[in-house]
């Protein structure tokens, strides 16, 4: 991230040309910090809602005791409304943020050539068209930069400040200044369709668009897988349907003229749903139903799951085991002893047990001492389990949960054994995050009761559990699993037995993504990371998570799945591979996108 050092060249009056939501906001932004401000809109009409706009967005922050009225006045007072834009003469910045039409956007930077002075930079808000491309309608193009607000201005942190080939360093430098010194954080990139933000979410959205398109999974799925295995603060088709799907289908069409990557190309079903007038929130209706247009309220419509369909124990479980006595495992055998299962685990030795029940201890100790659980409840759980080294004694188990090593030749001989040990009915699981669960399946004389339960790490803590069924998992398994899930206090979503299921299949490619837009040399790792956080409210950036998850587990996820979809795009980075092969893996080995030796 660039440091807030001060522009060398003197801003005093910035201009901006639109004062639409967007155009209005950055004006806003621009007085708040003591700068003159000249607005520029086509007719009376739009410069009336510009105004009011203004108005009704200061007096919320007065509202919010954010601004005293005294303050609202003098920054109101900062502010020239024109229709006029030869008024824009005396501006030492003008930002455009007019409609998303190159054309419109190219006329108004050539009509601004024989008004403004030589030194004035030229700024565009545009958010996917080539700032290059604008540049070129005015004679002197160094001195164009994008500056890319996120919505809404006064509130978002980011900007995008997009530098050309051409673009004067020391315009960059003095724009970067600029933006740093009005409290926003500028992230550095190249004129590339979407940015960095846009380009990495919209590409994730468009896949979650299409795996909703091919039926893999329900869109309350997508949508609660994301929320609950990444932490995100919206999922994939409700972020859409609040962007708007025209928005995102004009975005991702820019994106895919650009750069031909098929994976940008806008999934079919966007098109429909625009054509039809079905763009989100704003109409009432998208991918989901809202009770009214511009309402956030979702209510039920034809595709809503019924009330009476919610998921019952078609078998019954009472006693479960679980094989395995890792990190996985062990938060398995805790979130089944607490909702009131007995819990047998099965481990390689005597010390490997006694780390279980040791680890367990030491989570409710934890627990304890904070207040969110008590002795009487550990003593419980405790007695609640048992660990046992032959794998024999899981005879009479009523469901198996297999976390062991993703090795799927290690696997195919664990289901084998339990085919032969397991009572009749008995449901086998597996927690594999990656590897064919028909092929575990196939290793029994019982495939119809073989199913995923891919819990996320650490289990005790993340809600998510992906039940994944394969084409042969009998209805009555998968529908026991997912209302087994609801009695462990986890929210289970339903997908098919492909790569990466639904939570890796979105997530990793996006990662993937990022770690090519490093590689050429697009934007730094930090501003990447910033870009994602502050302007798509992420979580984490994609290198911190990636040197949290580790390179190498990255790399066989990224692997996996191009094997599974022989997507050119899925293809993993080399440089992912190289970091890999030279043993950066990550926060594990102090050496990953970073260096964590010194921390």
């Amino acid at each position: 991230m660039t440091s807030a050092a001060s522009p060398s060249r003197p801003f005093q009056t910035i201009g901006i040309l639109g004062l639409g939501t967007m155009g209005a906001g950055i004006a806003e932004v621009f007085a708040r910090h003591g700068y003159a401000v000249v607005g520029v809109e086509k007719d009376e009409d739009a410069l009336a809602r510009g105004r009011q706009y203004l108005e009704h967005s200061t007096a919320r922050a007065v509202k919010k005791e954010k601004l005293s009225e005294a303050e609202q006045a003098e920054l109101l007072g900062r502010i020239t409304f024109t229709t006029e834009i030869k008024d824009l003469a005396g501006a030492d910045l003008v930002v455009e943020a007019v409609v998303e039409s190159l054309e419109t956007k190219k006329a108004l930077f050539r009509e601004l050539d024989g008004i403004v002075g030589a030194e004035t930079v030229l700024a565009t808000n545009t958010s996917s068209l080539s700032v290059t491309e604008i540049s070129t309608a005015n004679s002197r193009p160094g001195r164009v930069v994008g500056v890319h607000f996120f919505n809404p201005a006064p509130v978002q942190e980011l900007v995008e400040v997009v530098r050309t080939v051409v673009t004067e360093e020391q315009v960059l430098d003095d724009v970067t200044a600029l933006i740093s010194g009005i409290g926003k954080t500028a992230v550095v990139c190249g004129d590339k369709a979407g940015f960095i933000a846009n380009t990495l979410l919209f590409g994730y959205l468009n896949h979650a668009v299409s795996m909703y398109e091919g039926r893999y999974a329900s869109r309350e799925d997508i949508d609660a897988a994301m929320r609950f295995g990444c932490g995100y603060p919206m999922g994939p088709l409700a972020l859409l349907d609040l962007i708007g799907l025209d928005t995102a289908y004009e975005i991702l069409e820019t994106m895919y003229r650009q750069g031909r990557d098929r994976l940008h190309a806008p999934a079919p079903v966007l098109k429909q749903m625009v054509t039809a007038g079905w763009l989100g929130r704003k109409t009432g209706r998208g991918f989901y139903t809202y009770e009214a247009p511009d309402s956030p309220v979702v209510v039920p419509d034809d595709r809503t799951p019924s009330a009476d369909a919610k998921p019952q124990l078609r078998h019954d479980i009472a006693r479960v085991g679980v094989v395995g006595t890792g990190t996985m495992a062990t938060g398995i055998v805790e979130v089944f002893a607490k909702a009131g299962y007995d819990v047998l685990f099965v481990g390689r030795g005597q010390e490997k047990l006694d780390g279980v029940v040791a680890a367990i201890t030491r989570s409710f100790d934890k627990q304890i001492q904070r207040g969110r659980a008590t002795e009487d409840a550990k003593a419980e759980v405790l007695g609640r389990i048992a660990g046992t080294l032959a794998l024999d004694d899981l005879g009479d188990v009523d469901l198996v949960v297999e976390a062991i090593a993703e090795d799927l030749a290690i696997k195919t001989t664990l289901f084998e054994n339990l085919d032969e040990i397991c009572k009749p009915g008995a449901i086998l699981a597996t927690t594999t995050s990656s590897l064919p669960i028909i092929a575990c399946a196939q290793a029994t004389s019982r495939p119809q009761d073989v199913i995923g339960m891919h819990f996320f790490n650490p289990a005790q803590v993340m809600k998510l559990v992906e039940v994944v069924s394969t084409v042969v998992t009998s209805e009555a398994v998968t529908e026991t699993t997912r209302a087994l899930c609801a009695s462990l206090g986890k929210v289970a979503v339903s997908c098919g037995d492909r790569a990466g299921f639904i939570v890796n299949a979105l997530l990793f490619p996006y990662l993937n993504d990022a770690v090519k837009m490093l590689e050429a040399h697009y934007a730094t790792a930090d501003d990447i990371d910033t870009a994602m956080k502050q302007g798509c409210a992420l979580p984490m950036g994609p290198f911190e998570l990636l040197d949290v998850v580790g390179n190498d587990v990255s790399l066989a996820i990224q692997r996996e799945l191009y094997l599974e979809f022989r997507e050119p795009g899925f293809a993993p980075a080399p440089l992912l591979e190289h970091l890999v092969t030279a043993g950066y893996l990550g926060r594990k080995t102090k050496r990953g996108f970073r260096d964590y030796s010194a921390r």
